[in-house]
């Protein structure tokens, strides 16, 4: 099965890049990356999610990947979910949301705080409300890492991802890394606008506070049918942020996949598509 390349203006000469599998006409699936990632970070899924019968378009979000970087470095959640919009009315539909990290946030703002639904479906990729602070300050360790001088090969980069996902299986194909990587003046940098990481690490403790509490405002307002995936090992969701999270919105469906860390699609993509096609079966039948 062969993928087509979109694109997607949001705002004027404002372009979000995406790619399509299957036929446009079917049911649509969206899917979010998260922060410092690009629409392969989905490994197979959307090809898979083709296959069963879905129209499957990953993009890459706003700052990250081919897709246009923000002059002003707007990064937050409100330009997400606009941009989300602008791709829903021009996709057409009701489609499921599968978002990952900030892709399950944005995911979550958008059907908690519209009006009336705008999808049939979200499941949100280890994310919730509030996370473990912890996992959370190791990710921007990490995406901080190598930010002004990048990597001097793609084995360099692989080690550092190695390094800071050990459960991957030694014989991940680090092939896939090229594409989250730029290649400039003969060194190699993450895909993404370091002004992002600067808008998010400079808010403040009651701007957080804030953020949660519209979070969790937005979760008790989910509209359509919601499944959270949580991997068995992740720092960012815990086991407690998940039981917080379930009695807050007991309408919430959950699983863990055991031995995937925050990333659960690349950590363990055929058991998460599995639990993926299995909800959609029920919720959103194609």
């Amino acid at each position: 099965m062969q993928s087509q390349t979109l694109r997607f203006e949001t705002e004027p000469d404002f372009y979000i890049h995406g790619e399509g599998w299957g036929n446009p006409t079917a049911p649509p699936i969206i899917l979010l990356h998260g922060g410092g990632q690009t629409h392969h970070s989905w490994g197979d899924t959307a090809r898979k999610l083709a296959e069963q019968g879905w129209y499957a378009v990953s993009y890459d979000a706003r700052g990250h990947g081919a897709s246009s970087w923000s002059a002003d470095g707007n990064y937050l959640t409100d330009a997400l979910v606009s941009d989300l919009k602008a791709i829903i009315r021009q996709i057409g539909g009701k489609p499921a949301l599968i978002g990952a990290s900030m892709g399950g946030i944005t995911s979550l703002v958008l059907d908690g705080e519209s009006v009336e639904s705008l999808v049939s479906a979200v499941v949100l990729v280890d994310i919730a409300p509030k996370a473990e602070q912890k996992g959370i300050e190791r990710i921007f360790a990490f995406m901080s890492s190598h930010l002004e001088n990048g990597f001097g090969s793609l084995e360099e980069a692989a080690a550092a991802v190695a390094a800071y996902l050990p459960q991957r299986a030694k014989s991940y194909d680090h092939s896939r890394l090229e594409k989250n990587l730029r290649f400039q003046e003969g060194r190699y940098y993450w895909h993404w606008d370091p002004k992002m990481l600067k808008v998010w690490k400079n808010a403040t403790p009651n701007q957080q506070i804030e953020y949660e509490e519209r979070l969790f405002s937005a979760a008790q307002h989910l509209k359509s049918p919601t499944l959270i995936i949580r991997g068995g090992i992740s720092d960012v969701v815990s086991e407690r942020v998940m039981a917080e999270f379930l009695d807050a919105v007991p309408h919430v469906r959950s699983m863990t996949v055991s031995g995937a860390g925050h990333m659960v699609a690349g950590d363990s993509n055929h058991a998460f598509t599995n639990a993926v096609i299995s909800f959609l079966e029920e919720v959103y039948s194609v």
